[in-house]
């Protein structure tokens, strides 16, 4: 059973049997009908990750992981606000005419700050301190920019990553303001696994664990059947990650340096209602 599998059913029986439902408050996001979105939630669920075990990629349901990668290189290495530089039309629905999604998100990566050691935006900052200061406890990024929040179309869900080097291992970890368990879980574990992976091999580390903490991790009231379906589902074996050995430049890495050996699934059955 893949790792992924494990902690996603057990995190959604726990919401579903022990969970708070929010139906007795005005709630922001609505379903396409217009009706308001409801969800039933937990609050600070922790999950951990070795990626030396295996990489965490759910196995119940088709992950489009290339797409998640492309979403994942948008943010981290492009910079980028404006869905134009995207591959996928999953933020059609808060860019504005001209493409941007406002000061969220690859924007608050981009911005550089002065260092003794030259200039530097949080990406190479991070880059720069695992090769040259590997003992440091400082090596962190941060999205949430309270001083921006009002030019963002939406504010950032993963917001923090924390990196800590032990050894010749990196690890990290990846703290996320909320979470929609369905459509987001499996996206955001095994893009910020790439993302270690990814930092680990162009700093010459290996990467380690990636620790998820989520604060509030819910699931939508019009998911509830279809994720009380999926987790009746017999899992497969997790597949093997392999990155092209090539790259030792972050900024060198595309779609389709990472290669998934050996990936099975289950298929939806049908498409997933989106709340916004």
């Amino acid at each position: 059973m893949s790792r992924a599998d494990e902690l996603f059913i057990q995190n959604c029986k726990d919401i579903l049997a022990h969970g708070v439902w929010d139906t007795d408050q005005a709630v922001r996001p609505r379903w396409e009908d217009g009706m308001p979105a409801h969800t039933v939630k937990r609050f600070g669920v922790i999950n951990r990750y070795d990626l030396r075990e295996e990489f965490p990629i759910q196995t119940i349901r088709r992950m489009f992981f290339k797409s998640a990668v492309d979403e994942l290189l948008w943010i981290w290495q492009k910079k980028s606000n404006n869905i134009r530089d995207l591959s996928s039309r999953i933020w059609d629905a808060w860019a504005d005419e001209n493409g941007s999604i406002g000061k969220a998100y690859g924007y608050q990566l981009g911005v550089k700050h002065s260092y003794p050691e030259g200039e530097m935006d949080q990406v190479d900052r991070v880059l720069y301190d695992l090769k040259h200061n590997p003992a440091s406890r400082r090596i962190m990024t941060n999205l949430y920019n309270h001083h921006d929040l009002s030019e963002m179309a939406l504010y950032p869900c993963a917001y923090s990553m924390t990196f800590n080097v032990s050894g010749k291992t990196l690890n990290a970890i990846l703290n996320q303001r909320s979470q929609d368990m369905l459509t987001a879980n499996g996206w955001n574990v095994m893009q910020y696994a790439a993302l270690v992976h990814m930092m680990a091999q162009v700093s010459g580390l290996e990467a380690g664990e990636l620790v998820h903490v989520i604060a509030d991790a819910h699931i939508y009231d019009r998911h509830v059947p279809i994720v009380e379906e999926i987790i009746t589902r017999s899992p497969y074996d997790a597949p093997v990650l392999r990155l092209d050995p090539a790259v030792t430049d972050f900024y060198a890495f595309t779609k389709n340096s990472f290669t998934l050996e050996g990936y099975q699934y289950h298929e939806l059955a049908a498409p997933i209602p989106v709340a916004v």
